[in-house]
């Protein structure tokens, strides 16, 4: 659809510009545009053809080639250079028919030629023919101003989308309330970096009793608002700050706080997905409860990367069988995972979008890779070891944004 406005009216007459040294030779062609309905204007030399124009957008000029003073083709270059509108149609009126010289009027501007002495039944045919290409014209210009409209509109909805997406990512920022925490006998390190405005990774942590830390590590299937509304759902279901909202926790009041074992966090969290939420997504998850006083680690590892257990030594090993992703499979059941925190000892539960990072070849780094950065990085600070794995990830990408989001909370134990 285009802009009928922009097309001239249908009985409006177009006007026509005839060029001729010749008064005779001008009334004659006058004489059949009139008869045929055209409005016409009259030149007697190119010059004087030029200042009209310059004043006038004649919609179509008859112009003899030989004439004193300014020849017609020199006046078709002058004429298709002045500013206008609309498309211009010009007839060059010659007895020449050479090649090179229909050529020369051809790149002089002319669209068309018409023999001498003339004959008004192909004049006829051949302005018809220039109406129609005017047509056409007025036609794909109409399209082309709808098409820029169009666009202009969809830049505006793209720019509010961008704005609401920016604002989206800092409220999805604050859903990590905390990026450092010391528990006394240990502390916990977050890395959040979505590869978008917004992500569908989740990382956290929260304190069950003054004896007991949950950490989790969350990816949701897909990237953007969907699983951004989703990881904003999940960080509700396991908030430090709501215990009677949260979904690893039981008991109702002050001293009667416990947790669910990890292995009930997640099946718990698969019934609510499949049976509650009834979404079309899934979501992959580390979750892990740490004795404060022993070191005892229970985790649950469902679909998630194997989380690193990086020794005080500096040996790495990777805990966990990879389990089931949550939300895909009704009735699922998660297995449990042991084991146990000496001083110095760190467990890092890390997203895919660490080992799954892949270099310009497309080459990943994997878990041999995150094994050989963290051995060789063992004597940083949790936070420095974090940032210092985010220089590691851009190096082996080769710069630029990452393809995934990457994130993953680091938890140091002191004993």
């Amino acid at each position: 659809m285009f802009d009928p406005a922009v097309r001239r009216a249908p009985l409006a007459p177009r006007h026509v510009l005839v060029v001729d040294d010749s008064k005779a030779q001008r009334r004659i062609l006058t004489m059949f545009l009139l008869r045929w309905g055209y409005r016409v204007t009259e030149a007697g030399s190119g010059e004087e053809a030029l200042a009209l124009c310059q004043q006038n957008a004649f919609d179509m000029v008859l112009s003899d080639w030989m004439m004193p003073g300014m020849t017609g083709l020199d006046f078709c270059k002058a004429f298709r250079a002045l500013p206008r509108e609309g498309y211009g149609y010009f007839i060059l009126l010659t007895s020449k028919s050479e090649k090179a010289e229909v050529a020369d009027g051809l790149d002089g501007g002319a669209d068309d030629f018409l023999a001498k002495p003339v004959s008004a039944d192909e004049l006829r045919a051949r302005l018809r023919a220039g109406e129609r290409i005017q047509g056409m014209q007025a036609e794909l210009v109409a399209k082309n101003h709808l098409i820029g409209q169009t666009l202009d509109e969809l830049q505006k909805v793209y720019d509010s989308l961008d704005r609401d997406l920016i604002e989206a990512r800092k409220l999805q920022q604050t859903l990590v309330r905390e990026r450092h925490r010391d528990f006394g006998r240990a502390t916990a390190s977050i890395l959040l970096r979505p590869s978008g405005h917004v992500g569908g990774d989740l990382v956290g942590f929260f304190e069950i009793s003054p004896r007991r830390v949950a950490l989790y590590s969350v990816d949701v299937s897909g990237h953007g608002v969907a699983s951004a509304m989703m990881t904003a759902r999940l960080a509700g279901l396991l908030s430090g700050a709501s215990p009677d909202q949260n979904i690893a926790l039981t008991g109702a009041g002050p001293g009667q706080v416990d947790a669910w074992p990890p292995e009930m966090v997640a099946a718990r969290l698969n019934r609510m997905m499949i049976e509650d939420m009834q979404v079309e997504q899934y979501f992959t998850m580390a979750y892990a409860e740490i004795d404060l006083e022993t070191g005892k680690v229970l985790l649950v590892q469902a679909g998630h990367p194997h989380p690193a257990l990086l020794r005080s030594g500096g040996a790495v090993t990777f805990l966990g069988n990879g389990g089931l992703p949550i939300g895909l499979i009704p009735g699922a059941s998660f297995e449990r995972v042991e084991t146990r925190l000496f001083p110095g000892d760190r467990l890092f539960l890390v997203s895919d979008g660490v080992t799954e990072c892949p270099d310009p070849a497309g080459v990943e780094l994997g878990s041999d890779g995150l094994e050989h950065f963290l051995s060789a990085n063992a004597g940083m600070e949790s936070q420095a070891l974090l940032e210092a794995l985010v220089w590691r990830l851009n190096d082996h990408a080769g710069g630029g944004d990452f393809p995934d989001d990457v994130s993953g909370v680091l938890f140091h134990y002191r004993g």
